[in-house]
């Protein structure tokens, strides 16, 4: 079967066999017993386990899969939708920076709704997310690999998302089709404020600022702003592990967060539309 990705080392079309995926020039990678292929060549790598470690990804999972982030996946799965023309009927997904594939699942799932036959792809740096993304979607394809080194062909992709992760401009439009969609979903100014003041003497807002990329034409910007309730201290820990705040944050800080009752929290996305000029 052939494969979404391509080789990293020479950029040919691989096969998928039973447990591994094969280039015309013999390289050959494993799929790991979890579903996903290691696809980031070892001069790329920057340290053992690239990528988000255990404690962050198993986090993250947890205070997504209390919904706490569902009005984001159903903004961003719905502006996918109408981000694609009809005739687009086989569309070609790719999530970049995937994660656990909370969002990747979304969006197949949207597509399928909307009468299309979506095909996946995701790529992460961290073989522990990944773990969950493949089991999260069995359907997609998911492999370790850089943003900034796409294991996939020019011009084979209709969709792409970004959220939260590494921009690389330059790699996603030579991704894309013309015409293709980018999503890129950004924190608002006030994301967080509320967990933000109990951490630091000074917080800060998040810096906002539309940018334009070359290759792309800035379409739209949708809004998502709401607030949630954290009542268990088991939440508002996962919240504040699978955020950058877990690397830097004074032991004083973390100290008051875990003294807390409770804690409402403002929850703030802007999601950008792009297209593939």
């Amino acid at each position: 079967m052939k494969s979404l990705f391509r080789c990293p080392l020479c950029a040919a079309p691989l096969t998928r066999e039973a447990h591994s995926a094969l280039c015309p020039a013999g390289h050959c990678f494993d799929q790991a017993a979890a579903g996903y292929f290691d696809l980031l060549p070892v001069q790329q790598r920057h340290s053992k386990q690239p990528g988000d470690d255990k404690a962050m990804v198993a986090a993250r999972n947890t205070f997504l899969e209390h919904g706490y982030y569902a009005p984001l996946r159903d903004a961003l799965c719905g502006l996918a939708v109408s981000a694609l023309p009809p005739e687009t009927a086989e569309p070609v997904l790719l999530d970049s920076g995937c994660g656990e594939g909370y969002y990747t699942a979304g969006l197949f799932r949207a597509m399928e709704q909307a009468g299309r036959h979506p095909k996946a792809v995701g790529v992460d740096l961290s073989k522990f997310a990944l773990r969950r993304a493949a089991k999260r979607l069995p359907q997609g394809e998911f492999a370790v690999a850089s943003v900034y080194r796409l294991p996939l062909p020019d011009g084979s992709v209709d969709l792409l998302t970004n959220v939260f992760s590494p921009l690389a401009a330059e790699e996603f439009a030579r991704v894309l089709r013309p015409g293709g969609a980018f999503l890129y979903v950004v924190p608002a100014p006030e994301h967080l404020w509320e967990m933000k003041q109990v951490l630091y003497e000074k917080p800060y807002e998040n810096p906002v600022k539309r940018e334009d990329y070359p290759g792309f034409t800035w379409v739209d910007k949708r809004e998502v702003r709401y607030s949630v309730d954290l009542t268990d201290k088991a939440d508002r820990m996962a919240l504040f592990g699978m955020t950058p705040y877990a690397w830097k944050t004074p032991k004083a800080g973390i100290a008051r967060l875990e003294a807390l009752d409770r804690l409402t929290v403002q929850i703030g996305f802007d999601l950008h539309l792009y297209r593939k000029t």
